[in-house]
């Protein structure tokens, strides 16, 4: 009798987890090309996308929030994007570029990804927060 291996994650995980498939396929189809997704270090953080943009001057290293909320009391899925998450976000991102010095002096950006239901078009937030005192 064949085995099945035990899925380790929660429907919470998984309906993330579709979100950003969803919102990877729309950036693609917007032009940035993805570095990475679900980029984990342990006790520091999660980064959902670090994609690529392209420009005719310069490139920009984008570290991307994929959020899912629909809307009600507790406000939308940009506004869940606190100021604690985003420090998180921040700190993550400096793991990575020390991980990935090919990046080391890449223009850098923050965006946030929301999506209020699965049928919604997803709302594209670019520059939706900075890193102060980045390096």
């Amino acid at each position: 009798m064949a085995l099945t291996p035990l899925k380790l994650t929660s429907p919470k995980q998984r309906q993330g987890s579709r979100y950003e498939e969803l919102a990877l396929e729309y950036l693609q189809q917007q032009g940035l090309i993805l570095v990475a997704q679900n980029w984990l270090m342990a006790k520091v953080g999660e980064l959902d996308l670090v994609m690529l943009e392209q420009g005719s001057a310069w490139d920009t290293l984008v570290f991307i929030e994929v959020r899912q909320r629909k809307l009600g009391a507790f406000g939308d899925a940009l506004t869940s994007v606190t100021a604690s998450k985003q420090r998180k976000i921040i700190k993550a991102a400096r793991y990575f570029l020390r991980q990935h010095p090919t990046y080391h002096d890449y223009e850098c950006r923050f965006d946030v990804v929301a999506f209020s239901d699965e049928g919604s078009v997803p709302e594209w937030l670019a520059g939706a927060f900075i890193a102060k005192a980045w390096s």
